[in-house]
């Protein structure tokens, strides 16, 4: 199975496991020119932008650390260019989550960083 079908598989589950957290899933691999945002939502009526990210064990350290500054501000750039496109009001509650999953256990972690952009 190629990485691109293990991560859609797992982006899926994160989709579920968010939505019985009470989250509505708005896009899903939404794409710019700097990258790919895995999953928009909002939580309690906070747009979030949500990184997925999937280790079968932690022999390369958890999958939260993999979402590092290079990654944050890809996501910040495209979650930049999602706000502009979808006419989002600036002022509007956002953050950044990511849904690390670790075999078959999910950590949510809400607000996990800030905005990177320039």
């Amino acid at each position: 199975m190629s990485k691109r079908s293990v991560g859609d598989i797992y982006e899926q589950k994160a989709a579920q496991f968010l939505e019985k957290k009470g989250y509505q899933i708005l896009a899903r691999n939404y794409h710019t020119r700097f990258g790919e945002i895995d999953l928009v939502a909002l939580d309690e009526g906070v747009l979030c932008f949500v990184e997925v990210k999937y280790r079968k064990d932690n022999r390369f350290g958890s999958p939260q650390e993999a979402v590092d500054i290079k990654k944050q501000k890809r996501l910040s750039y495209s979650a930049a260019v999602y706000v502009m496109k979808e006419k989002i009001a600036l002022e509007r509650a956002m953050r950044f989550d990511v849904v690390g999953i670790l075999g078959e256990e999910y950590v949510l972690i809400k607000d996990a960083f800030p905005y990177l952009g320039d």
